[in-house]
């Protein structure tokens, strides 16, 4: 409980952050850090708008998909708290049930018939593929390191005491970061702000979400943030006490939401042909933490 407490008050700050980071590094004021939730608030008090050509699938998805969401927040501990939901494999639950939230967006973006849409859904069911197994390789390697395959187990047994382990942590919350960025579109590989829908992969694909139906999808994004930005506070806190670990874990959240609000404004986007490239590069770089774990246990022939 005291993760799913801690995750939706980091959401609630965590896309203002990020914007405030972009404003003041281009010399503007900016909007206020809750600007966000109250442009989603706005959103919620109005009523959704259908077209005549979707069926009930575009209706039902954005609410399957903010779901999908709160399901894959209930399985993140906090330090020696287990989440709401814990067992064993549960970080494949994890990764399963936000890709079934996924799968209802995509379809709902085709579902409306929009050529543009259909586009922005190949690229983003692509883009999902190529950062699966970056994801499995390093939480499996966690999971071969600790001995458990639970998220709190892993995180409670995961211990950064050698300079392989403070490499293995560099590297885990690198590649848990690029993908957050990943599942969330932002750059380089997406421009949340572009309007030009050639280039366009999350924001093509929501253009006919309107009213209650669109909050739901910003909202679902947010938490997103938080709970990718919970994993890495996990890989750090592990035995620390709470009186020190819940103002880690703000912390920790601060300083992620401002490398992203840094990284988009002085990183251009990566051309369309590029994206592909380095997502599956990141498969490189779990392997490495791969061959860290095999080295630390003494696998290696």
């Amino acid at each position: 409980m005291l993760s799913l407490l801690l995750i939706l008050v980091a959401a609630l700050f965590f896309t203002g952050i990020i914007i405030r980071t972009k404003s003041l590094a281009s010399g503007r004021k900016g909007p206020g850090i809750i600007q966000p939730i109250k442009d989603v608030i706005r959103l919620f008090k109005k009523g959704s708008v259908y077209s005549q050509t979707t069926s009930i699938i575009f209706q039902i998805a954005p609410t399957i998909y903010f779901a999908s969401v709160v399901m894959a927040m209930l399985v993140i501990p906090f330090g020696q708290s287990k989440g709401i939901i814990s067992f064993n494999g549960d970080f494949i639950f994890f990764a399963y049930v936000l890709a079934l939230g996924k799968f209802f967006s995509i379809i709902s973006a085709l579902d409306t018939g929009s050529s543009f849409e259909g586009m922005g859904a190949s690229r983003e069911a692509l883009y999902s593929m190529f950062a699966e197994p970056a994801f499995f390789i390093l939480m499996g390697s966690l999971a071969l390191l600790t001995g458990y395959t639970s998220f709190h187990e892993i995180f409670a047994a995961l211990h950064v005491g050698s300079y392989i382990s403070y490499a293995i942590t560099v590297l885990a919350t690198f590649v848990l970061v690029m993908v957050a960025m990943i599942e969330n579109s932002r750059m380089p590989i997406d421009d949340p702000k572009t309007h030009l829908e050639l280039t366009m992969v999350h924001e093509v694909m929501i253009l006919d979400n309107s009213g209650f139906d669109l909050g739901l999808i910003l909202t679902a994004g947010f938490m997103k943030f938080a709970i990718y930005g919970a994993l890495v506070v996990n890989l750090f806190i592990g035995m620390v006490r709470y009186e020190y670990a819940i103002p880690m874990f703000f912390a920790i959240q601060f300083l992620m939401a401002v490398s992203i609000g840094l990284i988009e404004s002085f990183m251009a986007r990566f051309r369309m042909s590029h994206n592909a490239q380095f997502i599956v590069a990141l498969t490189s770089v779990s392997l490495l933490i791969f061959f860290a774990v095999l080295l630390i246990l003494g696998k290696f022939a």
